[in-house]
C-alpha cells in the first residue's frame, strides 16, 4: 500500500534520498537563517545611514565644531556607511598632520600638511570596496544555496526513477501500484530541491539590489565631502603662495 502518512512517505525512502532530503534541509535552514539576518542589518544600516546623513546637513562640516559633532555621530552610528567613511577618512588626514582629532584635520587643512585629492579618492575607494565586502558577508552562501540545491534535488530525482526501474523489473509489471513509491520519491528530492533555492536566489539578488543602492548614497556622500573638505586647504594653499 502507498504510504500517504508523511512521516511514513519519509520512512519509506532508500538511504540515498534520505540522506538528499537531509543535505537540502540543512542548506534550507541555513538559507534562512542567512535572509532574516541580512534582512534585520539592512535594516539597521539604513536607519543609521539616514540618521548620519540628516546630521550631516544640520552641521557645518568646514568648521571645527562641526568636525567633533560628526565625528561623535559617526562613533554612534557605527552601522552607518557613510559614517564609517568619514571617521576613516579624518583619521587619515589627522596622521597625516601627526594627530588623530578632528582639531588636526582642521589645523591641517590650514597650515599643512595636507593630502592631494587623488589620495583621498583611492582611500575613499578603498574604504567604500570594505563596506561591499563587509554588507556581502554571507551572501555567496545564499548563490551557493541557489546554484547547487536544484542539482542535489536532481540526484534524489535520479535515485528516484531508478528505484522505480528497479521495481518494476522485480515486479515484471508496470502498474502504478510499483511505480509510484519510486515516482514519489523522485519528485520529493525535486521539490525540495527548488524550496531550498528559489528563496535563496530572490534573497540574494535582492540583498545586491540593496548594498548597489547603499553604496551609491556613500559615494555620493564622499564626493560631497571630500570636496567640503578641500576647499578650506585649497584657499589655504592659494593663500600662502599669493603671500
Amino acid at each position: 500500500m502507498f504510504p500517504t502518512n508523511p512521516l511514513e512517505l519519509f520512512g519509506s525512502l532508500g538511504t540515498i534520498s534520505i540522506i538528499v532530503l537531509l543535505i537540502l534541509l540543512v542548506f534550507s535552514v541555513l538559507s534562512w537563517g542567512i535572509i532574516l539576518y541580512k534582512w534585520r542589518m539592512f535594516r539597521l544600516i539604513k536607519t543609521e545611514e539616514r540618521q548620519f546623513l540628516q546630521a550631516y546637513q544640520e552641521e557645518d562640516a568646514l568648521s571645527e565644531k562641526g568636525l567633533h559633532l560628526l565625528q561623535h555621530v559617526a562613533a554612534e552610528l557605527p552601522n552607518s556607511p557613510s559614517g564609517s567613511v568619514l571617521l576613516d577618512v579624518l583619521n587619515r588626514v589627522g596622521s597625516l598632520a601627526g594627530h588623530n582629532t578632528g582639531d588636526a584635520t582642521v589645523a591641517a587643512r590650514k597650515t599643512g600638511p595636507w593630502p592631494d585629492r587623488q589620495y583621498l579618492d583611492k582611500v575613499v575607494q578603498y574604504l567604500i570596496q570594505q563596506q561591499i565586502a563587509r554588507q556581502e558577508t554571507y551572501l555567496p552562501f545564499l548563490a551557493t544555496t541557489g546554484n547547487i540545491t536544484p542539482f542535489i534535488g536532481l540526484l534524489g530525482t535520479v535515485v528516484g526513477v531508478i528505484n522505480a526501474f528497479q521495481q518494476i523489473g522485480i515486479e515484471g509489471t508496470a502498474s502504478i501500484a510499483s511505480v509510484a513509491p519510486g515516482l514519489s520519491e523522485a519528485l520529493l528530492a525535486t521539490a525540495a530541491g527548488l524550496f531550498a533555492a528559489i528563496p535563496a536566489v530572490i534573497g540574494y539578488n535582492f540583498y545586491l539590489a540593496q548594498i548597489r543602492k547603499i553604496i551609491f548614497g556613500v559615494e555620493a556622500f564622499s564626493i560631497e565631502f571630500l570636496n567640503a573638505l578641500d576647499a578650506p586647504a585649497l584657499a589655504g594653499t592659494r593663500g600662502r603662495s599669493r603671500s
